[in-house]
């Protein structure tokens, strides 16, 4: 965990389970350090493990904020490190943490770290595994129609089984909620009738965000792309987060007008499930993997 100490105010903090609706504070908060949340994310996260969000409170005042979010027996998620602005710089985030992470009990703990956390998660144990990049920018059209088609019911085991290749544990309880989400596009691609990608997008406080971008291929991840851009509409920016292993898709961001706008660190502790990291083009989100 951190390791800086902790102030007296600290020893005053209590720490629990947050509810939905103290969430879309936190949710709030990230807005304000321009993390860009889509309007739905909090109804699709929360109940992902409504035990696993946290807020503190300073009498009955909200001031800090982390998610370990549990996926699996062996994996879980760690994000939303947060402390409102007026109170920082006195171990309230620490103690937040301290209270929080058991939660994930002996489970390997992925997050995406920004720049300035890095050492901070290194000396809690956290191990970098790869950078991402986010863009954002007005795609220029495609040039051809799409191949892409949009989801229904009927592709839903075939998709729920191409996810698990690329997540580290089945998440079919949020995938429910994040496929049909008010405003969400889903867009798959199939070749003789079977999967080859996925990816879908959504309205967020500013343009709308692509998350998760799943494919076999940087030509299938293309393909979906201008998809799902086109979905948005011609006047939208859209945001997508790159792992640095998807250099093909970097350069595809680039060439249809996007800009790099940000970086994270994808860290994780202990070993981590085998995922097909060759085809993760787009990440579904930096707060919850």
């Amino acid at each position: 965990m951190p390791t800086s100490g902790t102030s007296a105010p600290a020893s005053e903090l209590t720490v629990a389970a947050a509810s939905l609706d103290d969430w879309r504070l936190v949710e709030q908060w990230a807005a304000d350090e321009e993390w860009n949340p889509g309007l739905a994310d909090t109804g699709c996260f929360h109940p992902t493990d409504p035990a696993g969000f946290f807020t503190g409170r300073l009498g009955d005042r909200t001031v800090s904020a982390v998610s370990v979010v549990t996926y699996s027996d062996s994996y879980a998620f760690l994000g939303y490190y947060l402390v409102h602005p007026e109170h920082r710089g006195q171990g309230l985030g620490l103690a937040t943490w301290r209270a929080a992470v058991p939660h994930a009990g002996t489970r390997t703990i992925g997050l995406d770290a920004v720049p300035a956390q890095k050492a901070t998660y290194e000396r809690a144990g956290f191990t970098a595994a790869h950078e991402s990049v986010r863009y954002a920018g007005r795609p220029a059209p495609a040039g051809s129609p799409s191949a892409a088609e949009p989801y229904t019911a009927a592709h839903q085991d075939a998709l729920l089984a191409y996810d698990r290749t690329c997540f580290p544990a089945d998440r079919r309880g949020f995938l429910a909620r994040w496929l049909t989400a008010p405003g969400h596009t889903v867009r798959v691609l199939l070749r003789d009738g079977v999967l080859t990608g996925y990816g879908v997008i959504r309205p967020a406080r500013s343009g709308h965000r692509i998350g998760p971008l799943f494919a076999d291929t940087p030509e299938d991840a293309a393909t979906l792309f201008d998809a799902l851009a086109a979905a948005a509409g011609p006047e939208a920016e859209v945001v997508i987060d790159v792992p640095e292993t998807a250099a093909a898709t970097q350069e595809l961001a680039l060439a249809r007008g996007l800009v790099p706008v940000s970086r994270s660190t994808r860290m994780y502790t202990g070993d981590v499930p085998p995922v097909r990291q060759d085809r993760i083009h787009g990440t579904t989100s930096l707060e919850l993997g």
